[in-house]
């Protein structure tokens, strides 16, 4: 891989797509051997989350750890952000202190990419607005690859805030991308203006989505993000969009679940199928660390 920088999936091609891919494999037998890969031991990596985060950024800092690196956690609510600080001279900074990557999240599109024009330290998105979240649809990659041979001609079908989501916009790439079919699932109003440039197909009527599908990907709704009511509550959302037991009979019979967390029971998923034999959402969170550990190498490596 010839990038300095991860900053969406968008910038890779499928050949790194799979290179990024077997190196995960590689990291996740070291993981589970209870290993160590030291190969980045010397350098610094430090996290830089303008947005709240649990999984994303504890794989963050575990995958380095793994590696051997040094952490450093930029907290935004106690650092000279809360000054004024811009987030290139935050950038200056940390690349001054010698960092050889810095991790960042922000609810503004675009600002891993302004992030990393102006510093030398490569540049990871951990999610951007309602952008892109690279190294979610890497993860997702490897998990659906750990149970079918192949993801050429799978369906996946995406359920629920499509219209927030950067998972579902770096997803519909990554799974395009390795010949897979994605189809968006939502009611009109949590799908993006515009849709179609997606480049997936979309429905509003679950049963007929989710009829033969191979992987299910339940969504968080984003209230957060939701400045007005898109729909009429959680319980109708859950009744004509949440995946539960019954609905998931219309899937294929080796159909899995996955959801990018944090899940919300009862609302976009039912809490026995998150529990049940068909979900991988735990799988997933491990397989986080793995791809974060590769990506992390493939990237510092590529600079000396």
């Amino acid at each position: 891989m010839k990038h300095k920088d991860l900053l969406g999936i968008k910038d890779l091609s499928r050949g790194e797509l799979t290179e990024i891919l077997d190196l995960a494999t590689y990291m996740r037998d070291i993981i589970d051997r209870g290993e160590k890969d030291n190969s980045l031991r010397g350098k610094n990596v430090a996290t830089l989350f303008y947005e709240n985060s649990t999984r994303t950024r504890n794989s963050f800092e575990l995958a380095a750890k793994n590696l051997g690196a040094t952490t450093t956690s930029v907290s935004v609510a106690v650092s000279s952000v809360q000054k004024g600080e811009s987030l290139v001279d935050t950038g200056k900074t940390l690349d001054a202190l010698g960092m050889d990557a810095m991790i960042i999240r922000h609810q503004v599109a675009g600002a891993p990419r302004l992030l990393a024009e102006t510093v030398r330290a490569s540049v990871l998105n951990a999610g951007d607005g309602m952008n892109e979240h690279p190294t979610q649809a890497l993860l997702d990659l490897m998990t659906a690859l750990r149970h079918f041979d192949s993801l050429a001609g799978l369906k996946v079908v995406i359920v629920g805030d499509i219209k927030h989501s950067r998972v579902a916009r770096s997803n519909v790439e990554a799974f395009g991308k390795m010949g897979a079919f994605v189809t968006l699932c939502a009611p009109y109003t949590l799908l993006p203006e515009m849709v179609e440039r997606l480049g997936a197909k979309y429905e509003t009527d679950l049963d007929t989505a989710i009829a033969g599908a191979d992987i299910v990907m339940p969504l968080r709704l984003q209230l957060e993000r939701m400045n007005q009511a898109l729909f009429p509550s959680i319980e109708e959302y859950h009744k004509f969009y949440g995946i539960t037991s019954k609905r998931l009979k219309l899937a294929s019979p080796d159909a899995i679940v996955m959801h990018p967390g944090p899940i919300n029971r009862e609302a976009e998923i039912a809490g026995d199928v998150a529990d049940g034999d068909k979900s991988v959402i735990e799988e997933q969170v491990t397989n986080g660390v793995a791809v974060r550990m590769a990506v992390l190498k493939l990237l510092i490596e590529a600079r000396n």
